[in-house]
């Protein structure tokens, strides 16, 4: 697999059923500028149905898995968004394992349980028979890619964006 695929994957996925420290030798980041406006959208739609996917979660239907949230970190002046799998519910928010290695913050690790809140969640996602559903932020980073790298994200891992 090419050095880039893998850095881009590194930071998207987390789609495959793998443990966080599977992922954690890989490097890379797809950088988003904080006001880019498809962005902020998709974060938009996907805190909207948030509600309805934390409902989803808790009984998945047949043909679900790989339930996941996206988290934004903050170090300092630096922000990295970190897929959570898996996650659950806590009596002041959620919890769960960041499933990505740290590129820009430097106050977690990936395999690290995290605590957040519903204000630090920026997307969200689950495979169904094969298919991403959610994961709006990656529909978006799709855009920004290379169409190599994006394609080979379609083709195997189920993105319809």
């Amino acid at each position: 697999m090419k050095l880039a695929v893998r850095a881009t994957i590194a930071l998207l996925l987390a789609f495959a059923p793998v443990s966080a420290d599977a992922q954690s030798g890989e490097k890379g980041v797809l950088g988003v500028a904080s006001d880019d406006p498809e962005m902020a959208a998709a974060i938009e739609q996907a805190r909207a149905s948030l509600d309805d996917f934390l409902i989803l979660s808790e009984a998945p239907p047949s043909g679900t898995a790989t339930f996941k949230l996206k988290v934004r970190i903050e170090d300092g002046t630096a922000t990295e968004h970190f897929w959570i799998i898996p996650f659950h519910r806590t009596a002041s928010g959620f919890a769960g394992i960041l499933a990505n290695e740290p590129q820009a913050v430097h106050n977690v690790v990936a395999g690290q349980e995290i605590e957040f809140t519903r204000d630090e969640i920026s997307d969200w996602g689950y495979t169904k028979n094969g298919h991403q559903v959610g994961s709006f932020t990656v529909c978006v980073m799709l855009k920004k890619m290379s169409k190599e790298d994006a394609d080979y994200l379609r083709d195997n891992y189920g993105f319809d964006c």
